[in-house]
């Protein structure tokens, strides 16, 4: 039987997705520490020349001369991986362990977040085709690394598998409808995978940002806007405008105002726009930090979180949601007793009442 690499001891990290900001970051800071990475490259990203611009400098910087880097490129091995087809992911995994022996832990970070309200997701073709392929990139892919993983992480009795989510598996925003459920279908996932292989000593840890973290270092997909729902004539909070200020902050990345609304000119697919966040470094360094110092302390450990939130804001906006929850829940089980009692009484008097008639030779008696 293999023996887990300890906390402080160099490990074998499986990314599932590494071309965000985010990720980026984190191999940067797990190749620093003398840790091994296998970074796979979705071919339709790692093909987008913006979005894969930060990932090659990285990959020249293993190959330099660099004091600072020496060794990187000896421990770190890029694998193009589409995470939809299963067979992909079997020879990723079977490519890192031939390569680096084992693996210590599987980190899920494949996210993307598709703008629009349900309503709005429904009006044509290509936005009800986007609700699969949300299912397919934040849950299916997922679920298949997670599957490919198992078989070599039992052989080796040990091994921890990470899901980078958000607060969103707590919090449902609107917006985000279709996001947040494939969020909550791999958190639920998880929860029950965590059970089912705890004998087998693997642990499973969700690891909880605030929603704008993942969501700003990946690609955002907005749909075109129903009139109704326009933050002018609704008053429901609009992610689609947070979102939208921070890409048109940018003039390479701002939308295309004409096709903002839905009957819009042009196709289907014309109506729908995709963009990589380009934030300055400084200010992705700010807001991903945190998080990549979380998931650095986490994996691997030899008793992981089940659940961990980054981020003190984060931690409340969850406890308030969980504490109206209970609030619920309470009120539910005071009206839920009170039908009880009622019921009870009604019951009681009813017998009283049959017993009452018997005695005296009504309706119904069998006296008389």
């Amino acid at each position: 039987m293999q023996h887990a690499a300890t906390h402080n001891s160099p490990r074998t990290w499986f990314l599932t997705s590494s071309l965000s900001p985010l990720i980026i970051r984190l191999i940067r800071l797990l190749l620093a520490h003398g840790d091994y990475v296998v970074a796979c490259l979705p071919p339709h990203e790692i093909e987008h020349e913006d979005r894969s611009a930060e990932f090659r400098e990285l990959v020249n910087e293993c190959k330099s001369n660099r004091k600072d880097r020496e060794g990187w490129k000896d421990r770190i091995r890029g694998i193009r991986c589409d995470g939809r087809i299963m067979g992909q992911c079997g020879a990723a995994i079977a490519e890192a362990v031939h390569v680096f022996g084992r693996i210590d832990i599987l980190l899920c970070c494949k996210f993307e977040a598709v703008v629009g309200t349900v309503e709005e997701l429904s009006t044509t073709p290509a936005t009800q085709n986007l609700v699969r392929d949300q299912f397919e990139t934040m849950f299916f892919s997922q679920v298949n690394f997670i599957k490919a993983a198992l078989p070599q992480f039992r052989a080796q009795h040990t091994g921890h598998i990470m899901v980078l989510t958000s607060i969103g598996g707590h919090i449902g925003t609107p917006g985000l409808g279709m996001h947040t459920a494939a969020t909550w279908a791999l958190e639920g996932f998880c929860d029950s995978l965590a059970y089912e292989i705890a004998p087998f000593n693997i642990k499973v840890t969700i690891v909880q940002p605030n929603k704008e973290i993942p969501a700003l270092t990946n690609r955002i997909v907005f749909v075109p806007q129903l009139p109704c729902y326009d933050s002018e004539a609704n008053p429901a909070p609009s992610v689609r405008d947070m979102l939208a200020n921070v890409l048109n902050a940018n003039p390479d990345t701002a939308l295309d105002p004409s096709t903002a609304s839905a009957g819009g000119e042009g196709d289907d697919d014309d109506q729908v726009q995709s963009r990589y966040p380009k934030l300055p470094a400084s200010s992705v360094d700010r807001l991903v930090t945190e998080t990549v110092h979380a998931l650095t302390a986490i994996g691997g450990h030899e008793n992981p979180p089940a659940r961990h939130i980054v981020g003190f804001e984060g931690s409340i906006a969850v406890k308030e949601k969980l504490k109206t929850v209970t609030e619920e829940l309470e009120e539910f089980l005071e009206a839920s007793l009170s039908v009880d009692i009622f019921e009870s009484e009604l019951k009681t008097e009813a017998r009283q009442g049959r017993s009452a008639m018997v005695e005296g030779g009504g309706p119904g008696s069998v006296m008389g």
